[in-house]
C-alpha cells in the first residue's frame, strides 16, 4: 500500500525557519517525482515545489523561490523541503505528493497520484 507520511510542522515566529519531511513507502519511489502542495483555510490547494525522480530538476512557485529549497534520498525513500524566512503568509497545511513521472516534475496537482496527510505550519508572532 503506498504511504507518504509528513512530519516537521510546527509554531515558528516570521524569519523563522522549518524543515518538513516526507516518508515514503510502498512504491518505487526512485521512478516518481515529489512534490509538496499547501492549502490555507479558505484556499486553493497550490504547489509549493517539486522534484524529479532522480532530483536532478526542481521548481518552485514564485510566492517560495529563493526561500524554499526541496531535496530527496531515494536511499532513504525520503523528501525535505526546508523553509527559510517564513512568512505569516506561509501558514498553511503542506503536503506531499507523488507523480508517476521520470525526468521532469510539475506543480500541477493532477500530475499526483499519492498524497500524504498533511501537516500544519504556522507563522506567528
Amino acid at each position: 500500500q503506498s504511504q507518504l507520511v509528513e512530519s516537521g510542522g510546527g509554531l515558528v515566529q516570521p524569519g523563522g525557519s522549518l524543515r518538513l519531511s516526507c516518508a515514503a513507502s510502498g512504491f518505487t519511489f526512485k521512478y516518481y517525482a515529489i512534490g509538496w502542495f499547501r492549502q490555507a483555510p479558505g484556499k486553493e490547494r497550490e504547489g509549493v515545489s517539486c522534484i524529479s525522480s532522480s532530483g536532478g530538476i526542481t521548481n518552485y512557485g514564485d510566492s517560495v523561490k529563493g526561500r524554499f529549497t526541496i531535496s530527496r534520498d531515494n536511499a532513504k525513500n525520503m523528501v525535505y523541503l526546508q523553509m527559510n524566512s517564513l512568512k505569516p503568509e506561509d501558514t498553511a497545511v503542506y503536503y506531499c505528493a507523488a507523480a508517476s513521472a521520470v525526468g521532469y516534475c510539475s506543480t500541477n496537482r493532477g500530475s499526483y497520484v499519492h498524497w500524504g496527510q498533511g501537516t500544519q505550519v504556522t507563522v506567528s508572532s
